[in-house]
């Protein structure tokens, strides 16, 4: 099982990219929280208020979430990190379940 952290413009962005992945059945579930990043961008340290999201799904996943954001992120570079997670069986077999095609 894996997390995948990913950064948006906002809140609608974020909500309407997990919609796709939630429909296409490529993770379980999406969490949003309102964040504040500091960054260096085109020769320039810029900050910006953005909304990170986290998806959870299978490693097998990872390729097709991390194309399908990118198709439809707004970001010319978004950030899209993925990271190992253990989980109880319990839920480990639920996400498995709910992103079997």
């Amino acid at each position: 099982m894996i997390t995948i952290y990913v950064t948006f413009k906002n809140k609608t962005e974020a909500k309407k990219i997990a919609s796709v992945l939630l429909k296409k059945k490529l993770i379980a579930c999406a969490t949003f929280y309102p964040i504040e990043s500091i960054f260096w961008w085109k020769g320039r340290i810029n900050q910006a208020k953005e909304y990170a999201g986290l998806f959870t799904t299978t490693d097998n996943r990872w390729n097709s979430v991390k194309t399908e954001i990118k198709k439809i992120h707004s970001y010319d570079v978004p950030c899209i990190k993925k990271s190992n997670s253990t989980a109880t069986k319990e839920y480990e077999q639920w996400v498995i379940s709910v992103t079997t095609k």
